[in-house]
């Protein structure tokens, strides 16, 4: 009885010496956009990539490390972006806007970041230093424009952790949507992020001086 046939693998995807790391977190995105995190295996990526067991093993002991990696690097990213927006702006009210649509313009551009990230496949328990301190670091950045705006008398004296944990929130929802594909009426996704945004800034604005 002749063995069952396999599918064919896909060709190795060339990549530059002393680079590996690169490619093989490369291959993990296109996995995880294609196919979801579930169907992401580190033998398999290694495979596309062309590379050992033991290449492989030297950047990645296991599917989490591979995702702690991936997580870790789409908070960095998401981080310097909000900065970049809030820096860019002038750190008043409009560049507090401009973080919300770096947000939400993140996660439609980076899908594969944000499902790791945010979908629970980076446990809590894993307690990676470097994974902590970017994640945090993109929350400070929400927390530190925030803070800005509340000594400048634009939004709410209120906890600040809690409004910010409430404006993440309301753009983590529409980023989800949007990435979810569930927004399909022509025009509805630039819509309703200025919507959002708008009726954001309303409800956290200080009006006391209005």
């Amino acid at each position: 009885m002749s063995p069952a046939k396999r599918a064919p693998r896909k060709p190795p995807r060339p990549y530059h010496h002393g680079n590996l790391r690169r490619a093989l977190l490369d291959e993990a995105l296109v996995t995880i956009r294609a196919e979801g995190v579930e169907g992401l295996t580190l033998r398999e990526i290694g495979a596309r990539v062309g590379v050992s067991r033991t290449a492989l093993y030297r950047h990645f002991a296991d599917k989490r490390a591979l995702l702690t990696a991936v997580a870790t690097e789409g908070f960095r990213t998401l981080r310097e972006q909000l900065v970049s927006a809030w820096d860019a702006g002038g750190h008043d009210d409009a560049a507090f806007q401009a973080m919300g649509v770096a947000y939400i313009g993140f996660a439609v551009a980076n899908p594969s970041h944000y499902r790791v990230m945010f979908g629970g496949f980076v446990h809590a328990e894993v307690h990676d230093p470097e994974l902590e301190v970017e994640a945090e670091g993109a929350f400070q950045a929400l927390v530190d424009a925030l803070a800005a705006l509340q000594r400048d008398g634009v939004m709410r004296a209120e906890d600040i952790a809690l409004m910010a944990t409430h404006v993440w929130s309301l753009v983590h929802g529409v980023a989800t949507l949007a990435i979810d594909g569930q927004l399909h009426r022509t025009g509805a996704f630039d819509d309703l992020v200025r919507y959002s945004l708008a009726r954001l800034r309303t409800g956290i604005a200080d009006t006391r001086k209005a």
